[in-house]
């Protein structure tokens, strides 16, 4: 004879039974498509260092990083915005290309957005007196004599180096999101596109602009942060931990809805650094890195997740 259940003792099982099988699925559901961007390409080859552009190590180190998430992730599909040397979309311009890469990153429903990029800083001038010339000129038809110094100009190289993460500088005030359409400098960090960026007088524009600070800025935040933090453990050049830009915005992070950053692996204009980038030791830290802060994100999503709602904010 089967024994009755009580019905408070039904209504727990089915309620335990209801979230463990409701949190199992959201956690399925978490990080499902990753876009992975590399900087540049085409006739767009970005920095350039003593032997190598940004454009080739950015490519090298993005599909390193595909593969290496496919790995470790194998229900996680990822996209690439170039898998070759050409512009995103085989544009043949910049403008063309970055709205690709965004286009692209949006129609494919991505969880997450990371652009990998190389850093630059233009090299040091110096000057010296190396002696005097005679000067005459003429004032009030009156001569008058000077001496004036004669310069040597040398560059040497800038010592900058270390990694930088950027994210999309947007929170939920409203002067932050008004401020969006004050830019006069967009694009990737070096880009001079042409782009436009929305208009925040317009309703359906603001509220994508507000939903993107409410739901995407924590998210952003927190995985640069583990990637900046990752980077100083490996022994990088620590440079002031995540970046934020609204100032002058780095368009395609804002254009792409979801969370996104954008990961500055090294100076290529540092000799170190650019021998690091482009060797296997280097670009194989600088991916275990990234692949290591996806997975300390993805046990913060999922551990969060509550509902079957994978976007919501936490």
């Amino acid at each position: 004879m089967i024994n009755k259940i009580s019905p408070a003792l039904l209504f727990s099982l089915a309620t335990f039974f209801f979230l463990s099988t409701g949190f199992s699925q959201t956690a399925k559901k978490v990080l499902r498509t990753i876009i992975i961007d590399a900087g540049h390409g085409g006739l767009d080859q970005g920095a350039k260092g003593a032997y190598s552009t940004e454009a080739d190590v950015s490519l090298t180190v993005s599909l390193k990083l595909g593969k290496a998430i496919e790995e470790q992730f194998p229900d996680t599909k990822v996209i690439y915005t170039r898998t070759t040397d050409i512009l995103p979309g085989n544009k043949t311009n910049k403008t063309d290309a970055l709205r690709y890469r965004a286009d692209l990153a949006n129609s494919s429903g991505g969880d997450l957005f990371i652009a990998i990029h190389c850093n630059a800083a233009p090299p040091i001038r110096h000057s010296q007196v190396t002696g005097y010339r005679t000067v005459t000129t003429k004032k009030k038809k009156k001569k008058i004599t000077k001496k004036v110094p004669i310069y040597r100009y040398w560059y040497t190289p800038n010592p900058a180096e270390g990694t930088e993460t950027y994210i999309w500088a947007l929170n939920k005030s409203d002067d932050k999101v008004n401020s969006v359409s004050k830019n006069d400098d967009y694009g990737e960090i070096d880009s001079t596109s042409t782009l436009t960026l929305p208009d925040p007088s317009d309703p359906a524009e603001r509220a994508r602009m507000l939903i993107y600070a409410q739901n995407y800025f924590r998210k952003s935040l927190t995985f640069a942060d583990l990637i900046e933090k990752g980077f100083q453990t490996q022994g990088r050049t620590y440079r002031g931990g995540v970046k934020q830009r609204n100032d002058k915005g780095i368009w395609v992070l804002q254009a792409t809805g979801m969370p996104s950053v954008l990961v500055e692996i090294g100076f290529i204009t540092n000799k170190e650094e650019e021998n690091y980038i482009n060797g296997d030791k280097g670009q194989d830290e600088i991916v275990s890195n990234i692949v290591s802060a996806l997975k300390d994100y993805k046990q913060r999503l999922q551990s969060r997740q509550l509902t079957t709602d994978d976007k919501k904010a936490f």
